[in-house]
């Protein structure tokens, strides 16, 4: 009896291998990649707390800090390089005040003119890291849209006539409110800055069927 019982145990241990690989195999992925997420939006919230207080990102100094800090993410001050992105943006509401500034406005005051009147437009656009992994997804500066290449700003004139330049918050995010056609929130002139972050982490389908993680925050 024993003879014939020779081999089983081996035979339904590889049966029961079929199964605990895989589970193996997919705990390990959602494992790293949740570390992974982890880190992805804590750099998120680092580059958006840093920006929003005045850290000015154009300068290469500051944004080897911010590499160090994304360093467990793979993030490089090197465009195109490494395994992580950085988008920062700073966005501002075009009001009639802003339309004033920028000379738009008839003789009563009212937008003349002023194309993007009413809508969130881009006035600076930095990315750190390689852009390739993930785009905004507030969109990006477009067209005939001009970005300083050194310091990633936008000159008024395209902020109010260039429609290129709007942001997409259609995503839900609107910190103004219009009540039967008053519209209150922010004060005139004010911004959010937004920092967006996106890293390449374990691609192992089907458990982990994309490996790409990404956070944002807005102040």
């Amino acid at each position: 009896m024993r003879k014939k019982n020779r081999g089983v145990a081996i035979v339904e241990f590889s049966f029961a291998l079929v199964v605990l690989i895989p589970l193996l195999l997919g705990t390990f992925a959602v494992g790293l990649n949740l570390i992974r997420s982890l880190a992805t939006i804590q750099l998120a919230r680092d580059a958006g707390h840093m920006y929003a207080r005045g850290t000015d990102f154009s300068q290469p100094g500051n944004q080897t800090i911010l590499a160090t800090i994304g360093s467990n993410v793979g993030l490089s001050t090197t465009a195109g390089s490494g395994s992580a992105v950085v988008i920062l943006s700073t966005v501002t509401y075009v009001d009639k005040a802003l339309c004033a500034s920028a000379g738009k406005v008839d003789a009563q005051g009212n937008p003349s003119g002023c194309t993007n009147y009413q809508q969130w437009v881009f006035t600076q656009r930095i990315t750190i890291g390689k852009s390739s992994i993930r785009s905004s997804i507030f969109g990006s500066p477009t067209g005939s849209v001009v970005v300083n290449s050194t310091t990633g700003k936008i000159s008024l004139s395209d902020q109010v006539t260039n429609t290129g330049d709007v942001a997409n918050f259609s995503v839900g995010i609107n910190p103004y409110a219009n009540v039967n056609g008053t519209v209150s929130g922010l004060p005139s002139g004010q911004v959010i800055y937004i920092a967006e972050s996106a890293s390449t982490g374990l691609n192992l389908a089907p458990y982990v069927p994309s490996g790409v993680v990404d956070s944002y925050t807005m102040f």
